[in-house]
Order: C-alpha cells, then structure tokens, then sequence
C-alpha cells in the first residue's frame, strides 16, 4: 500500500523465525490502542501458530493486513482476525484442506494393520475437525456458506487478486499509482556532492537549492561592517565595457531568492574570484545551474571561516591602539586611498587589506 509504514513483516514458513507467534504478541502489545499494519508473504506452515496469529490481531481490535507475493494455507488463515485485508493486483491467494505428515515402514501383521488402520481414522478425524473449523473461519470472512468453503479447500488452485476479492477473502486490492518524483534538499546536495546533474523535477522547498547558493556566494562579497545592500551591485570581476555600454549587474542578497532566473542569466561568465576561492582557473555560472563537488563547498565554507577570523583580528587590533594612542599610528592610513565613493566589494578589499597591514605592525 503506498507510503504504508508497517509495525510487522510476517514472511517465511508460519511458525518459523519470521512468522513467530511470540513476536506478533509483542508487538501487538507495545501499539495497544493504535493501528497495527502487517505485511504478509508466506506459503504457509503452522495452523497452530496461524490460529494463534488470528485470535491475537482480532483481540487487539485495530489491525490491517496486507498480502504481497505468493499466500497460502495457513498464511491465510492467519489473516482472518485483522479488521481489514488487502492485496496487492499481482499477487496470488490459496486456500486448501488441511494436512499432516505419516510415515509407517516395517513388517505388520493383523493386528499391528488394525492397530494402524485405527491411528488412521483418528487422524482423518482430527483433519476434517480443522478443515471444518477453518471453513467456518472462511465462511465468516466471506459471508459465503460453509460447504461452498470446503469445496473450494478440497478443489484448491491459486486465485489471483481478483478471484480472491470476488471470493471475500480481502476487502481491497491495490495498485501501484505512478507518482511523480519530488527532489529533497539532501538528494540534491548528495547528487551535488558526486558531480551528477540535478533533475528538472518538483522541489520540496519553494526556494531552489540553486538560490540559496547564490546567496551564500554573494556574501563572500559583503563585510559584516555594515556594508549598505543596494539594489544591484557591479560585477567586479566583469571585463572592461565600452562607454556607453549598459553594465551588468548581480542581484544583491536580498533579491536573489525571488529573482533566480534573472541572475542565473546575468551570471553566465566566468568568475575569477571565485575561482580563486574554489581554486580552479575558471568558474562559469550556467543557465542549466551549477554542479560543485563536496571538496569545492568546503573551500566556500573556508573562505567565510577566514573572513570571520580576519574581521575578529581586525577589531582586536584597533581596539589595542585605541588603548595605546601613542603607537605610530599614523603608519596605518593608506596614503593611496581613494577619495571618490567606493563599492562595497571596494570596501571589503580595502578591510582586508588594512587587516593584513595592521597584523604586520603587532609586535
């Protein structure tokens, strides 16, 4: 059954390993008061243990059972005390009369044959019992009468899932519905991570996973001392334009979750920097996406740890020489700097390089 999370797999020989009595009470008692789903795919074995089975699902109240595969004999018995049953359409139901094993070698005389003959019509006896007995359960099932039941356990024969339904031996009968894929954040890193394409198939989130490593680039351009977010900022690493010639821009933080598309298309060029960063020559931002291996986001996720540390190195240094004024100071300024408005990403190259000058100076 779809999305079906199942509390027992009941499979094998009944009465073996996987189809334990012991085990269903166990189970059936840690979800009492709740619904209980059983998968069972089984040829049969035990009618001991299938009875027991049976009397246990009908006394919890609550369980569905659902067969799978080929089912049979005391497999199906089993069943008879959940509240609902299913199958799947291609799987197949048996019902037949019961059995047991004889064997008898050796040389017998009269009365040793009668003696026999008499162990014989015992257990005829104790059979057509159970065949009756089962009957009885089948009957109940199917609201079908009871002879009409042990005709068809003496007839026996697969049914299939059909048959099966027509008979009363399930209530349901399933089929596999075709789903359409839905791509989970973590199947799209670990397809990243192997350098396989991502698939144009629905999302779970409404924001791509494309945008928000849009966003976490993007911030390898912005310092946390309160750098202004503007509309769109300059692409540094763009090549010279003519004059009159509109620039290119990428969108800044802000914008970039609601407008992927526009900067998927503005960013289809090579990078320097960030191929300096994810230390390959080149970088190019397609507009089928962008596929990065595990070793290339954790060149990223360095990067920003190094910014972090140099913008904590920054202010431990200048609040060391507010604290001494008499240092040479003046050793710091940057007799270059530019007096005409810069860009953020100016700014944050200049603190960086105004960090590294300082740490020089600091015995």
């Amino acid at each position: 059954m779809k999305n079906t999370q199942y509390h027992l797999h009941l499979k094998g020989q009944v009465g073996g390993y996987d189809f334990d009595r012991n085990y269903v009470d166990y189970v059936l008692a840690r979800n009492e008061g709740k619904p209980v789903h059983v998968l069972i795919d089984s040829l049969g074995g035990s009618v001991a243990t299938a009875l027991s089975i049976a009397s246990a699902f009908k006394r919890h109240g609550d369980v569905t059972v659902h067969f799978v595969g080929m089912n049979a004999s005391a497999a199906t018995v089993a069943s008879l005390g959940a509240k609902h049953i299913s199958i799947d359409s291609s799987a197949m139901y048996l019902v037949h009369k019961c059995s047991m094993e004889f064997f008898e070698w050796g040389n017998l005389n009269a009365d040793q044959l009668a003696q026999l003959v008499g162990h014989c019509e015992d257990a005829i006896n104790d059979l057509n019992k159970l065949d009756n007995n089962i009957a009885a359960m089948y009957a109940a099932k199917t609201s079908k009468p009871q002879a009409d039941l042990l005709n068809l356990m003496k007839e026996g024969g697969w049914l299939n899932a059909k048959e099966a339904r027509e008979w009363g031996f399930v209530d349901e009968i399933t089929e596999l519905n075709e789903e359409k894929p839905v791509l989970t954040d973590a199947v799209a890193s670990a397809m990243a991570a192997a350098g396989m394409p991502i698939p144009n198939v629905p999302t779970e989130s409404k924001e791509t996973a494309f945008a928000r490593f849009l966003a976490s680039i993007a911030s390898l351009f912005k310092s946390r001392a309160e750098v202004p977010v503007t509309a769109a900022v300059e692409d540094p690493a763009a090549p010279e334009r003519e004059e009159n010639e509109t620039p290119q821009t990428i969108e800044s933080t802000d914008s970039i979750s609601n407008q992927t598309k526009e900067a998927v298309t503005v960013m289809n060029r090579s990078y320097e920097l960030l191929g300096k960063v994810l230390q390959v020559e080149g970088f190019a931002v397609g507009e089928n996406g962008v596929t990065l291996t595990e070793a290339q986001m954790q060149a990223i996720e360095d990067a920003l740890a190094a910014r972090d540390r140099q913008n904590a190195d920054l202010t431990a240094q200048v609040e060391a020489l507010q604290a001494n004024p008499a240092e040479d100071s003046h050793a710091v300024i940057d007799d270059n700097s530019r007096h005409e408005p810069q860009t953020p990403f100016d700014e944050f190259v200049q603190t960086v390089n105004d960090a590294k000058r300082l740490h020089a100076l600091v015995p």
